[in-house]
């Protein structure tokens, strides 16, 4: 059994990486003495979507009964019904378990029990639910999210306030204010939680003015 870590964001300005080590601490405080994640699958990409090629490729290099790891059960399931049914089919093809720190019916999957088939077949089930669940509010949510903000672009633009979405000028001058100070492309990310996508953007913007 493989832990493999699933790891997304929705824009390339959002860092993916954010939740990589409270990952790694979760599996070693929770799974079989000495293991390890054996894998992350990293991707900027919106969860209300299944076009997700690292999901993807971690389900095919996944063994039968690996564990999927997730920080929370919305970086796989912000999924149309119809969607998230795929999605559970192609994990349960391989008798993936998916878990995540705010699901503790899912943190059994990373040890070994000695249950009767009849208290683990429970206990699959109560999980089953529980991410049906989850998968339901996090879909909800997004819905919401994006009625609000659909409303709010409407009114903007009725009262002719409304210019489009801005770019964050203060954060770009940050990241270009350490690009020319020698700060790597990976400190960069551990301060400001950016991603390398907005980085090299400006650092290609910095380069175009120098010249």
């Amino acid at each position: 059994m493989f832990i493999r870590a699933y790891l997304r964001a929705s824009t390339k300005e959002q860092n993916a990486e954010r939740a990589r080590e409270s990952l790694i601490q979760f599996a070693a405080q929770h799974g079989q003495h000495g293991q390890r994640i054996a894998a992350f699958y990293i991707e900027n990409v919106s969860g209300a979507t299944l076009h997700r090629p690292e999901l993807m490729r971690l389900i095919a290099e996944s063994g039968e009964g690996d564990i999927v790891l997730v920080e929370q059960i919305d970086r796989l399931a912000r999924l149309k019904q119809g969607d998230w049914d795929t999605l559970k089919q192609k994990l349960a093809s391989k008798r993936l378990a998916i878990v995540s720190p705010e699901l503790p019916t899912s943190w059994l999957a990373l040890q070994q029990h000695n249950e009767t088939d009849f208290t683990g077949t429970i206990l699959q089930a109560v999980n089953a639910m529980m991410l049906d669940m989850l998968a339901a509010v996090a879909r909800k949510d997004y819905d919401d999210r994006r009625r609000r903000q659909s409303q709010g672009i409407a009114k903007a633009k009725s009262d002719g306030k409304y210019n489009g979405r801005q770019p964050d000028l203060k954060r770009h001058q940050h990241i270009a204010s350490l690009l020319k100070t020698g700060h790597s492309y990976s400190d960069i990310q551990d301060i400001l939680g950016c991603s390398r996508h907005l980085i090299a953007t400006i650092s290609k913007n910095i380069c175009s003015t120098d010249q």
